[in-house]
C-alpha cells in the first residue's frame, strides 16, 4: 500500500517510532517535518491531504500534538475524510464506516505501541460499503455543493 505521512514538531519522534515499526513493509512517502524543530501543522496536512487526494496515494497519515489540527487542515481539501482517532476502534470504524481516507493522531496522547496498533487495524480495515456508501456520498456532494 502506498501511504503518505507527515507530522509537526509534537509528532516527530512517534513518526520515527512508526516509520521503523509497522510501516516499514509499505511503501511510504515522509513529507516531514525531519526534525522536532517547530513548524506550522497545516502546511504538512495540506501537503499529504492533497497527495492522497490527488491519488497519488491510497492512503494518507499525519500527527501533530493532539491530531485535531491536523484532522481539521486536512478536511479542507477536497476529497479527503480524515478521522482524528486515539483508540484501535474509532480507527477501525472511520475506515469501515466513513472510509476515512486520512488517519490523525496525537504525538502528546499516544505511546508508540498504541499508536502502532491503531495504525495496523486502520491499515487492515476495508470500507464496508453498503448502506455506509449512501452516507459517505452525501457528504462528497455537499463538498461539491460548497466550492
Amino acid at each position: 500500500m502506498k501511504i503518505a505521512i507527515g507530522c509537526d514538531h509534537n509528532g516527530f519522534a512517534l513518526k520515527q517510532a512508526l516509520l521503523e515499526g509497522p510501516l516499514r513493509d509499505h511503501h511510504v512517502q515522509d513529507f516531514g517535518v525531519f526534525s522536532s524543530e517547530a513548524v506550522d501543522y497545516p502546511d504538512m496536512a495540506f501537503a499529504v491531504a492533497q497527495a492522497v487526494a490527488a491519488g497519488e496515494y491510497e492512503r494518507g497519515i499525519l500527527i501533530c500534538g493532539t491530531g485535531i489540527g491536523m484532522a481539521i487542515a486536512a478536511n479542507k481539501v477536497k476529497g479527503v475524510r480524515a478521522a482524528a482517532c486515539s483508540d484501535v476502534y474509532s480507527a477501525k470504524m472511520s475506515r469501515r464506516d466513513n472510509d476515512a481516507n486520512i488517519l490523525c493522531f496525537g504525538g502528546r496522547v499516544l505511546g508508540p505501541g498504541l499508536a502502532a496498533e491503531i495504525v495496523t487495524t486502520w491499515l487492515a480495515e476495508e470500507f464496508a460499503g453498503g448502506r455506509h456508501q449512501r452516507r459517505v456520498e452525501k457528504i462528497t456532494a455537499r463538498e461539491r455543493e460548497s466550492l
